[in-house]
């Protein structure tokens, strides 16, 4: 049996939690960033500098990260939810005063306390990528 996909609550739902995300990553609110990061030693990231491997180590990173450059706009954002408690949240950005392109990928899970990544990974290249579909 296959799940049902992009339920509109579920995206509803996911889409909050992701502007949630986008927002505490503008503010640098480190503490938000991590409280949307499933708090276990299972939760993976690859950043643009780090491979880390559980919650301590992703909140390890943002505790000691630079926090120029992070304003961006994003340009694309494609939000695909499967059944009513896992989803993936994609976008593509750019960067506001490097003008450097980016994607970003997120695995999310309805947790007992909510929406949380379980997995994320985040590139930046010097030019946009060509799109297709």
């Amino acid at each position: 049996m296959s799940p049902e996909i992009n339920r509109a609550e579920v995206v509803a739902e996911v889409t909050q939690a992701f502007r949630r995300y986008e927002k505490a990553l503008m503010a640098n609110d480190v503490p938000t960033l991590n409280e949307l990061f499933w708090n276990s030693p299972h939760t993976i990231r690859f950043g643009l500098a780090e491979q880390a491997y559980g919650h301590a180590a992703i909140s390890g990173v943002r505790a000691a990260r630079d926090p120029k450059d992070l304003a961006r706009t994003l340009t694309r954002i494609v939000i695909t939810t499967y059944g009513k408690d896992a989803a993936t949240a994609s976008c593509e950005y750019r960067r506001d005063s490097s003008g450097r392109f980016g994607r970003q990928m997120q695995t999310w899970v309805r947790m007992a306390d909510g929406w949380r990544v379980v997995a994320a990974h985040v590139t930046l290249f010097d030019s946009v990528l060509p799109s297709t579909g």
